[in-house]
């Protein structure tokens, strides 16, 4: 058995999970160049899902860093990451965002309409995850996030009033097949394929993504 997401250009996700991290976050380094690094792991705890932090507070259970130096491990070497995953087979696969992307957060309601619109404007599209808390993340051309609140002003909006938000340096996203929350994956809404490797820079999707949080508030 496999998971997809219904209707979308989703990577399929094994799911036996432990090897599966491990190789998927060697070919993210290997293959698309960009940094990983391991972050927190759920752990079943009278058969609950908890966060390997074992805060039982947890905001991101099973998908945050799991130490405060992790800008300075994350890797671009597929060696090294084999070696981190290694260690730790079930940890999660998160990039830093600011380096070879950004990315832009909205509700995933706004995400699949904004998906649509920018289709019917033949828009070429970078990968883009779908989170089990309901969010999308569409990754862009690093230095986009400090450019959307302007963006967003020159379209009318405050972008206090959109759910909108913009990760660059010093940011993360978690990548698939990484588990959290209450144990769903993160999948590909759109993955990532040699036609994408050149990402859109953020003033072009900025449009239709706005206009999607608009009408989605």
């Amino acid at each position: 058995m496999e998971e997809t997401i219904a209707g979308t250009d989703a990577a399929q996700i094994p799911q036996q999970r432990g090897e599966s991290l491990l190789e998927t976050a060697v070919r993210y380094a290997e293959e698309r160049h960009w940094d990983v690094f391991p972050g927190t792991w759920l752990e079943a705890v009278d058969g609950v899902q908890r966060c390997s932090c074992a805060d039982p507070a947890c905001d991101a259970p099973g998908a945050h860093p799991a130490r405060p130096d992790w800008a300075s491990v994350a890797t671009g070497s597929a060696t090294v990451a084999r070696r981190m995953w290694q260690k730790q087979p079930t940890a999660s696969i998160l990039l830093p965002t600011g380096r070879t992307f950004d990315a832009i957060s909205v509700p995933e309601t706004a995400g699949f309409l904004a998906l649509a619109r920018m289709e019917r404007m033949e828009l070429t599209l970078g990968p883009v995850t779908l989170t089990p808390d309901r969010r999308m993340r569409f990754f862009v051309l690093p230095g986009g996030s400090v450019k959307i609140p302007d963006l967003v002003r020159k379209l009318g909006w405050l972008p206090s009033s959109l759910d909108l938000i913009a990760l660059g340096e010093g940011g993360y996203v978690a990548a698939p097949p990484t588990r959290f929350g209450s144990g769903g994956a993160v999948q590909w809404a759109c993955r990532p394929t040699p036609a994408n490797r050149w990402l859109p820079d953020a003033e072009e999707m900025i449009s239709a993504l706005a206009y999607a949080c608009g009408r989605d508030r």
